[in-house]
């Protein structure tokens, strides 16, 4: 399901209604806002928030100025949007930095939250902006708490600092040394969490801050759990003055209440989301992109964001030349489904496209395990079949088939599909087809 996909949802059927009427009344702005209040309780937004933002929004809607103006459901939709940055945000808020080495970040959470993997997500973050990260084990209850942050950050390609069952105020101020002495400018620490929160809990927390220079306490918590996640983010600011939230499992949660109310309530803003189960599936939270995707709008700079990160400037030259050539050949066809996977599949990066959000897309359009069965099939043939299609016969089919472990009957579909792929391409470089 797509991110906010109710909320969205509900929201495209109340502005459209609008959108259709052209002069607006301040009856029928207020009662659009009742409409939009609802909207928001049944995402789980925290009923005080959806109050003084449903207030805010109707007091800047039925002014003269948008009531008089030429297009006024558009004017109510943009106040909208700018009162939804206003509520996540109002800007990306990026982690702090010691002015001395390392940094020390404190993740800290519940169980199940996701915290531990989030450790490693986040070093992975921390590499790309070129830091040199140290994971430290510091939950010493949960069994194999250790071991999953040792496997974890195996696949983030960051170091553990581990001391067993040591005391974990002393294991992070080793860590520290450790870092200090092995050139590592960041430390991040994996504290014990509880299926709730409780007084021994705290007291750790608050003796590892006060025996390291913590310079963030970055807050994991369960998108899915909704306003439950707002609570323990205020339990756990009240103790510990966080200085930012982690939301994971955004991607699992279609409402969104947890993700619009935790910077009103808490005034402690979102830092980073989780959007899937990858090691590489944290992104930087920003409030406008996802005002945008709330409201149908799109996101399309997390989108070209996704596709620097896919590809170089070097290969997007490299394919645009082949394009140009006609020199297509199905090698390149793989590469660019393997590009897609690594961007984070068809369906994510549909729901990042202005207005494809609208669309009611049936379930398969954009089967994951579809592309893997292409990826078989060409996997299974020669490199001369992959630069020359038109050589595969009928015993050549079965043999790619026997080997992908398909059926010719899909053989011929991907060679179809690869034939109108290069059709469609040889029909933009000459002109005949736009994208838009």
């Amino acid at each position: 399901m797509a991110l906010f996909e109710s909320l969205s949802e509900r929201l495209n059927h109340i502005f459209s209604k609008l959108t259709k009427r052209g002069k607006l009344t301040e009856l029928e702005i207020r009662s659009a806002m009742r409409e939009v209040r609802i909207a928001l309780l049944e995402a789980d937004v925290n009923l005080k928030v959806a109050k003084n933002f449903i207030a805010e929004v109707s007091e800047k809607a039925v002014g003269q100025q948008v009531l008089q103006s030429l297009n006024p459901a558009q004017q109510v939709i943009k106040i909208v949007n700018e009162e939804l940055i206003a509520l996540m945000g109002p800007g990306n808020a990026k982690l702090e930095v010691s002015p001395k080495p390392p940094t020390v970040i404190m993740m800290c959470g519940l169980q199940g939250a996701g915290k531990t993997t989030m450790c490693a997500k986040l070093a992975v973050q921390l590499k790309k902006q070129g830091k040199r990260p140290l994971l430290v084990a510091c939950d010493i209850y949960r069994p194999a708490a250790i071991d999953q942050l040792k496997v974890v950050g195996g696949k983030a390609g960051a170091e553990v600092f581990e001391r067993g069952t040591q005391d974990p105020v002393k294991t992070a101020q080793e860590a520290v040394a450790y870092a200090l002495k092995m050139g590592y400018d960041t430390v991040v620490i994996d504290t014990a969490g509880r299926l709730h929160i409780d007084d021994r809990l705290m007291q750790e927390l608050e003796n590892i801050t006060k025996a390291v220079n913590v310079t963030e306490i970055l807050l994991t918590v369960d998108a899915m759990t909704g306003q439950d996640a707002v609570n323990v983010a205020e339990t756990f600011n009240a103790r510990l003055n966080v200085t930012g939230v982690i939301l994971t499992k955004l991607d699992g949660d279609t409402r969104g209440g947890a993700c619009l109310s935790i910077k009103a309530v808490t005034g402690k803003p979102i830092k980073f989301i989780g959007v899937g189960e990858k090691i590489g599936d944290l992104e930087p939270f920003y409030p406008d992109r996802m005002a945008s995707r709330i409201l149908g709008m799109g996101d399309v700079l997390s989108l070209i964001e996704k596709a620097q990160e896919a590809v170089t400037e070097q290969q997007a030259k490299e394919m645009e030349r082949k394009m140009r050539e006609n020199s297509f050949t199905l090698t390149d066809y793989l590469t660019q489904f393997e590009t897609l996977k690594k961007m984070g599949g068809a369906g994510a990066l549909m729901s990042m496209l202005p207005g494809m959000g609208k669309l009611k897309l049936k379930e398969g359009d954009f089967d994951e395990k579809r592309v893997e069965r292409i990826r078989a099939i060409i996997l299974s043939m020669t490199p001369k079949e992959r630069d020359n299609p038109q050589i595969i016969n009928a015993s050549r089919k079965r043999r790619i088939a026997l080997g992908s472990g398909t059926t010719v009957q899909d053989i011929n579909q991907l060679l179809k599909q690869f034939e109108q792929s290069k059709l469609l391409m040889k029909q933009m470089k000459s002109g005949k087809r736009r994208l838009f």
